[in-house]
């Protein structure tokens, strides 16, 4: 069970579509019906995901108490989900929420020593106990006793019953760590449903074991008309009054952003390695290798998918061995990516002319989105004076500037642009007197300035670029405001750290964790002081700011670098000049800290925030009054956006990791960075779920402020382009008198493959060969698995996975929200001559026409979205893709 709060769409994808495949391969089992059980909370897009893949009805627990309650008492447990309003019935699912029990037996017995239905027990690891007495064992069901089992059972089946409306109840039977002994298990329960069914007229009773199929089958064979929820989450999870599951948005951020890295990187490498692959490879590069390196990956980044990985609630020795599993799959990425860029870039002369290179990098320079980018990517370099040139020899906008991360080194800032799918390389070379061609920054020192100093009537710094005018306070050295040149608005602006103080003593009241979020009052500021500096190029201007916790500090705890681009033309260039990218530096934290930004501004919000699902989908979030625990209540996960707006401008923050984000103001958007955490709570320290975290971490930000329809029209490239930032593989230029490869003068760049270009509002979700070796057709599939031997199968390296993702909701932009017609042949003419096209389930393992979810009858009522209408196939492999569809497809090639 993938967590729903904080995991992105695209890994979402990846771990049911790595599920599903090996299912499939391996067995020929393709799941129907969806058990998300654990998961803290409930997030929109599972509805459309796994109605997507096939799910007939999907079942959930972990929704806020006070919620269920209402939802019991009304019998709204059941109902057909729709999670967007863009696809709305298209893409529907019937969905069980488990009632208040959620997903265990009722543990109290009054008769019984122990705890509840476990006669196993609960596990214990690694070793069982020596006397084979396992803890919690319930006393084992015998003729003296099985009356009062049976009385139980059945007085907890009809209390649920009225929470349901039809007459059939899933019972679930045990709970977390159980059903480790299934002898012992099904000797106890055996004879109590016999028990029970003996005397079912008596009992008004009867009880059989099921699966989810018997179950669902079995409600939608009564024909019922169902209510509906229309695209609704249900988040954030409160389990009680204080206990608001908010805290895991921001735990463990270091993890979360090592996952997301992680997957950035290998959707670059699924795509490098097959357009290396068609039309046919060209260099020495190992196929089998290459693929087995990307599947560790693959693998890796599901894994920490799980609700108790990516969300920072497990123990630190697992969350140890989630980022070694992640550092091992990228290392493998990183190697096959440098070898296809390698045997490209050994036939690029880059250098001077006269057959000797002077020591320096090769920078091969990778866009793993399919649109044209133009933005600046950063080396770090030894030496103070640069010149970079492309593989034509011509020279390359770039700066270069004292190192933010390191004193003794500079930032070499570099102005890209390369085509979708495409690779540029660059040779960065030292240069010495009237030869450097990277210009050097300017640096101006305002110094350091307490946080309660302000003398008024004062001159503002300004930093601009063509979209924004940053004004900054030289009296507070915060920011002050930012006007959106394009509408000429000046919007009040400041940003702080702030942080929560948490309590440890679980004696004393609610405590955050791992889980939580409790605090006991609103958030403090975190510093007494701040420095800034101005430093200003041709390319960029960085503002940096640094926080000191006390005014007399060496050392800082927290600091914003924020940058503007002074870029305007070129493709893409509007994304780069529309943003003010902030990198944050955020610890040690002290001890039960939770440590926040806070943007103010002088929107007229009206405290209501959109933060999204899954990078998927946005959600309003107005703020609620709570009896208690108001703040925390009001926190919500931000995966990849969120944003305030008021009837003339949005201010939209966008996040390469997953956070916690609150509006607890009108105009402001609080973001939580960061967590330290310790408390004497029995569980916590058992399972060793404390959180203390003394790392430093450094979350990015991209700030986009303008008008709704300008912010709309950007919003969603540039989240991509901050997920998918190109990736840079740097190599060592041969030292000074070594001969260059080839004749002296510079022979022409090489001939690269077509660029795989989309529109706009289309998003190339996967371009990959997953080397699954089942056939295509099911019947020949299943043929194959009773015939063959599956250990000699071999990988399928002529089947690409391709996955289109139309990224604007229905109405929301004029232009970009209408559906798009693509030519797949046309796309995709660079990886060779399409074969063949087929449509199937979002995992693969259904051809979509052969699929056939259930129908379940609903309530009359507004119909919003489209109903699926797909002609296929396509003709000259022409695909309609409307707003927010997900749409996957099996590419085949001819073969050269």
């Amino acid at each position: 069970m993938h967590d729903e709060a904080v995991t992105h769409l695209d890994d979402q994808i990846l771990q049911l579509t790595e599920g599903h495949g090996f299912l499939y391969e391996t067995f020929g089992i393709r799941p129907r019906f969806s058990w998300h059980v654990d998961p803290f909370g409930a997030s929109a897009t599972t509805p459309t995901l796994f109605a997507l893949a096939g799910f007939h009805a999907h079942l959930i627990s972990r929704i806020d108490y006070d919620l269920k309650d209402a939802m019991q008492k009304a019998q709204g447990l059941q109902f057909m989900w729709r999670g967007s309003p863009s696809l709305s019935t298209q893409q529907q699912i019937f969905t069980h929420v488990m009632d208040q029990f959620s997903y265990c037996t009722p543990a109290h017995l009054p008769f019984s020593n122990r705890s509840g239905f476990y006669w196993n027990g609960v596990a214990v690891f690694p070793e069982p106990p020596p006397d084979g007495v396992y803890p919690n064992m319930s006393e084992p069901v015998t003729p003296a006793n099985v009356e009062l089992y049976a009385q139980v059972l059945v007085a907890n089946v009809k209390q649920r019953a009225a929470w349901f409306r039809t007459p059939h109840v899933l019972w679930p039977w045990g709970c977390d760590k159980q059903f480790f002994n299934a002898s012992v298990q099904f000797a106890n329960m055996d004879p109590l449903l016999d028990h029970i069914n003996s005397r079912a007229a008596e009992l008004g009773v009867t009880a059989e074991y099921a699966t989810l199929d018997d179950y669902f089958r079995a409600l939608h064979e009564l024909n019922v008309t169902w209510g509906v929820r229309n695209h609704q989450d249900f988040l954030p999870y409160a389990s009680e009054q204080q206990q608001a599951w908010t805290g895991f948005y921001a735990s463990r951020s270091t993890l979360k952003g090592l996952a997301r890295q992680a997957s950035a990187l290998l959707y670059a490498g699924e795509s490098m390695f097959t357009r290396y692959m068609w039309p046919a490879p060209r260099g020495t590069l190992d196929p089998t290798w290459a693929l087995q390196q990307l599947q560790q990956l693959r693998w890796a980044v599901s894994e920490v998918q799980h609700h108790d990985a990516i969300t920072g609630t497990e123990s630190p020795k697992v969350s140890n061995m989630y980022v070694e599993h992640l550092a091992m799959g990228t290392r493998g990425v990183h190697k096959l990516m440098a070898s296809i860029t390698q045997d490209s870039a050994q036939h690029v002369a880059l250098g001077s002319d006269s057959g000797t290179r002077p020591e320096g990098h090769l920078a091969s320079v990778y866009n793993p989105l399919a649109w044209t980018v133009t933005t600046i990517i950063t080396l770090t370099v030894s030496f103070s004076r640069a010149s970079v040139t492309d593989e034509s020899g011509r020279l390359v906008p770039a700066q270069i500037q004292r190192s933010t991360r390191d004193p003794s080194a500079y930032d070499l800032l570099i102005l890209v642009t390369i085509p979708g799918l495409s690779y540029r390389h660059y040779s960065v070379q030292p240069t010495t007197g009237t030869r450097a061609a990277a210009t050097m920054a300017s640096t101006v020192w305002f110094g350091r300035r307490q946080r309660h100093t302000s003398r008024g009537n004062r001159r503002l710094v300004t930093v601009v670029n063509n979209c924004y005018t940053v004004l900054l306070d030289p009296d507070t050295n915060l920011l002050h405001s930012v006007q959106e040149r394009q509408s000429n608005r000046t919007v009040r602006m400041s940003q702080e750290f702030l942080e929560y103080h948490a309590n440890g003593d679980a004696t004393r009241g609610p405590i955050s964790d791992n889980y939580l979020f409790a605090p006991n009052e609103t958030a403090v500021p975190a510093w007494e002081a701040v420095g800034l500096e101005v430093v200003a190029g041709e390319l960029v201007t960085e503002i940096r700011q640094r926080f000191y916790r006390d005014a007399t500090a060496q050392a800082y705890t927290y600091a914003i670098h924020s940058r503007l681009a002074h870029v305007s033309q070129g493709p893409g260039a509007e994304l780069l000049c529309h943003r003010i990218e902030q990198e944050y530096r955020v610890g040690p934290l002290e001890l039960n800290r939770e440590a926040v930004l806070r943007t103010s501004s002088d929107l007229d919000s009206q405290q209501v925030l959109y933060s999204d699902n899954n990078g998927y989908q946005m959600h309003r979030r107005p703020y609620r009054a709570y009896e208690s625990n108001t703040i925390a209540r009001n926190y919500y996960p931000m995966v990849q956006s969120a944003f305030i707006e008021d009837s003339r401008s949005r201010l939209v923050l966008l996040s390469e990791r997953a956070h916690g984000v609150s509006s607890p103001g009108s105009g402001q958007v609080e973001v939580m960075l960061h967590r330290r955490l310790w408390n004497n709570l029995a569980w916590d320290l058992n399972y060793n779920l404390t959180l203390n975290d003394t790392s430093i971490v450094h979350p990015v930000l991209w700030l986009l402020l303008g008008s709704q329809a300008v912010t709309t029209a950007l919003h969603p490239q540039s989240a991509l382009a901050l997920q998918h930032r190109p990736v840079v593989l740097l190599r060592e230029l041969p030292g000074r008198g070594t001969r260059a490869k080839g004749p002296a003068s510079r022979p022409q760049a090489p001939q690269q493959q077509a660029a795989v270009t989309l529109p706009p509002n289309l998003h190339l979700q996967i371009l990959s060969i997953p080397g699954w070796n089942y056939s295509s057709s099911h019947s020949e599939h299943m043929r194959a698995l009773r015939t063959s031997h599956r250990g000699q199968a071999q990988a399928d390296l002529r089947r690409v996975l391709l996955r289109l993702h139309h990224l604007y909701e229905a109405g929301e932009d004029p232009v970009l929200s209408q559906p798009v017609t693509v030519n797949l042949e046309a796309v995709l003419r660079g990886l060779g001559a399409v074969a063949a096209v087929q449509e199937r389930s979002l995992t693969g393992t259904w051809d979509v026409h052969t699929m056939q979810r259930w129908s379940w009858r609903t309530k009359p009522g507004r119909q919003t979205g489209r109903p699926a209408s797909h002609s296929w196939p396509p003709s000259n492999h022409k695909v309609t893709v409307h707003p927010k569809e997900i749409l996957t497809f099996f590419v085949h090639f001819r073969q050269q």
